[in-house]
């Protein structure tokens, strides 16, 4: 059996990720020409940190690079972009349309501890990685303490 750390916190962030969807899926729909809903989405984000860098992992199913933006400025990162609806010929055969379509921004405050020149982004099947590099003066060190 595994042991897993509980975070209290948590069940309070997936009822304001339900609370936001709620309310983005209210307010935000469009109808479009062939009568399919389009809203705006929010993609799933996981993020990991270690001694060197911190990783960010976006989750961007179906897009092209060149629909996704990636900004760095006053110290918060910004990823945004629209993913299209693709056009279907025969619209009165669906039966269910669950796939989401629309704009999407998710920003981020970056620590401190970030080196903003070093960021690289990288895009491979949907999956949008971002390295947030550390500033060599933050990484953590040992420090040898001398006896006397």
């Amino acid at each position: 059996m595994a042991i897993v750390k509980w975070e209290p916190l948590r069940d309070f962030v997936a009822l304001q990720d339900r609370m936001n969807q709620f309310l983005s899926d209210t307010f935000n729909n469009v109808e479009t020409e062939n009568g399919r809903l389009v809203q705006d989405w929010v993609p799933a984000v996981d993020i990991f940190e270690d001694a060197d860098a911190i990783q960010l992992y976006a989750e961007l199913p179906g897009m092209e690079m060149k629909e996704i933006a990636v900004k760095v400025a006053n110290n918060t990162l910004e990823i945004k972009g629209e993913k299209k609806i693709e056009k279907q010929e025969k619209k009165e055969n669906y039966h269910r349309v669950e796939r989401v379509y629309g704009r999407f921004a998710r920003s981020f405050r970056l620590p401190a501890t970030v080196d903003q020149e070093k960021i690289q982004a990288k895009y491979d099947r949907g999956i949008l990685t971002l390295t947030l590099p550390k500033r060599e003066e933050t990484k953590p060190r040992n420090i040898t303490v001398q006896v006397q």
